[in-house]
């Protein structure tokens, strides 16, 4: 039995160790901002908090979660008045929108551990974080709005 934390709430799993946490979160606990793309860890669509770091959910197996701390996009704040979110809106970051949890996630974790980035670090950061759609300028400009405000 792997016992871990989800968004606050205590989850038990008694099936396949090897099976990918995207999968867990999308078809077993239902939490779909969670983003299914590359499946190998390349564009940071499936990025969550583990044990309070990002980590890409596609790359992590159920079998290594027993005590772990998860945390999704759903449970980085039930208001999206996180920070992070709040910024988003604010710099008019989405377009199509597919990266976006995936992107505020990375975000959030790297504001808790540095505040105080340059645009360069941010931009170095980030780059695990693929956008489609090209607004880096707008995501570059939100983080650092966010950290401002998370000082």
């Amino acid at each position: 039995m792997i016992n871990f934390t989800l968004n606050g709430k205590a989850h038990s799993y008694d099936g396949d160790s090897e099976m990918p946490l995207l999968w867990y979160l999308r078809d077993e606990a239902g939490l779909t901002g969670t983003k299914y793309a590359c499946g190998i860890g390349e564009c940071g669509a499936c990025m969550v908090h583990l044990n309070g770091q990002a980590m890409q959910s596609c790359l992590i197996q159920m079998g290594d979660l027993d005590g772990a701390m998860v945390t999704t996009i759903e449970g980085l704040s039930a208001q999206g008045d996180h920070p992070v979110q709040m910024a988003w809106k604010e710099h008019n970051v989405p377009q199509c929108g597919y990266c976006q949890s995936g992107q505020i996630m990375m975000a959030a974790a790297l504001i808790a551990e540095n505040p105080n980035m340059s645009e360069q670090e941010i931009r170095r950061e980030m780059w695990g974080n693929i956008c489609r759609c090209g607004t880096y300028q707008r995501i570059v400009n939100a983080v650092k709005s966010a950290a401002e405000k998370s000082k």
